[in-house]
């Protein structure tokens, strides 16, 4: 089953793409922040210096191999969900469940060693940029000189391997422990269902948020900035609660939608409506990097913009650790703008390439390619308003607790201008990708897709 993995890695190659990128990406952001930490020690940092590496290390680093983790897992699935039709049959034929999950977790494995091997070298200059960053900002001396070593190199090959070895047992144990006849319905009509251990996890996730907002308004109620710590990680926290939960509620986005895209869309809307009803499970994992996006940018910004209103009422200028605070919330952002945009514009092409079939036989039926473009319209329309509804509501978390504890007021500062052009930005990506794909895909003649 190893060297069945190996062909299928070199036979499918674009299949892995998308885990490919996230694991690469992930390894690259993890070494970047990791490289604070040789850097700390090879340079005798001491006192304010060393404090903010470490930090800058320990809490973006962190917040960040939470997000790699549970792409590398979405991405994963949305790639074994595609090929329910290749397993189904390798299990009609004799292969146990045992084998198949050999070779799922070889795949993974050969794709993790490869994407963190490769991460080194964009790796290594993100690391100095961001020293720089922090140099710029007076944070750290302009003295302590840049390192990049073991601590990066272990932990990002390290972190990389594991977590996509673990996604990968996952993904294998829920692909696997079915039947072959249930396997092959669910690779004709599609599987949404929640598991039991998703919900469970569901819900740690959304308590571990909760948890986050009452420590916030109690422990750390008139802590100043210091309460930005524990409320800071709620909008992630909750963005991946609902994320987990995120079949159940494209279930329910698409029932609600059906009738207005009925209305509006004529036969189109009919086609999206079906189709989405069809294949809520792989809309789930296009709509979570959009709920990540949107939660955790706008909480983050809200957050500092509560930060600064507060100084400002003070009549306060920042200090040098305030003036870290704004740095790493904005090095958040910028983490997470970059990290989720590439992968929801990865999301929805592999997503989209895996239908150029399904594309195929519904033209064949009769659907014309402008009906196949205006439901894809469709779908990414109701793709973006659900991820905004549940990234705002994740961004809750974070700005009703710091604004509780900071300032005592629920409604965070500034004009909405910031939220609409975190939508904004959230819609261009999935609408432009969703269709550049879609017209990509129904450009292969319709008889020539429908037989692949």
């Amino acid at each position: 089953m190893v060297e069945l993995a190996l062909r299928s890695l070199r036979r499918r190659a674009s299949a892995f793409t998308a885990s490919f990128l996230a694991m690469f990406l992930g390894a690259t952001m993890i070494m970047a922040f990791a490289s604070m930490l040789d850097t700390a020690e090879a340079s005798g940092a001491t006192g304010e210096a060393r404090e903010t590496l470490v930090t800058m290390a320990s809490v973006v680093g962190g917040w960040g191999l939470l997000l790699v983790v549970f792409a590398v897992t979405s991405t994963l699935t949305l790639s074994v969900r595609q090929r329910a039709s290749e397993i189904a049959l390798l299990k009609s034929v004799g292969a146990t469940p045992a084998q198949l999950a050999r070779m799922i977790v070889g795949e993974a494995a050969g794709l993790a060693v490869a994407a963190a091997l490769l991460a080194v070298v964009p790796a290594y200059p993100a690391g100095r940029a961001l020293l720089g960053l922090l140099h710029g900002t007076d944070q750290v001396p302009a003295d302590i000189g840049y390192r990049f070593g073991a601590v990066a190199l272990s932990l990002g090959i390290g972190v990389t391997l594991v977590s996509a070895v673990a996604a990968a047992l996952i993904t294998a144990r829920r692909a696997t422990r079915v039947r072959v006849t249930e396997s092959m319905t669910a690779a004709a009509i599609g599987d949404a269902r929640l598991s039991r251990k998703r919900i469970v996890f569901a819900v740690l996730f959304l308590l571990v948020a909760v948890g986050e907002v009452v420590t916030t308004l109690t422990v750390m109620d008139g802590k100043g900035s210091d309460a930005m710590a524990t409320s800071g990680q709620a909008d992630i926290f909750a963005g991946i609660g609902l994320a987990l939960l995120a079949p159940a509620i494209m279930r329910g986005a698409t029932a609600l939608a059906a009738g207005p895209m009925r209305a509006l869309g004529g036969a189109a809307g009919d086609l999206a409506a079906a189709t989405m009803r069809r294949r809520a499970g792989a809309l789930a994992s296009a709509v979570t990097p959009i709920i990540l996006f949107v939660g955790t940018a706008v909480g983050t910004l809200y957050a500092q913009a509560i930060e600064n209103e507060a100084m400002d009422a003070a009549g306060l200028s920042k200090t040098l650790d305030q003036k870290g605070i704004e740095t790493l919330n904005f090095v958040v952002i910028g983490m997470v703008v970059l990290f989720t945009a590439i992968m929801l514009v990865n999301t929805l092409i592999a997503a989209t390439a895996h239908r150029r079939r399904e594309f195929g036989q519904t033209r064949l039926a009769g659907a014309t390619p402008r009906q196949v473009l205006t439901a894809a319209a469709l779908e990414s329309v109701v793709l973006t308003v659900t991820g905004v509804v549940c990234g705002t509501v994740a961004s809750a978390f974070t700005i009703v607790a710091f604004g509780l504890a900071r300032r005592d007021s629920a409604v965070p500062p500034g004009n909405v201008g910031t939220f609409l052009a975190v939508v904004a930005l959230a819609a261009v990506l999935t609408g432009v990708t969703s269709w550049a794909a879609t017209r990509r895909a129904i450009a292969v003649p319709a008889v020539e897709a429908a037989l692949r």
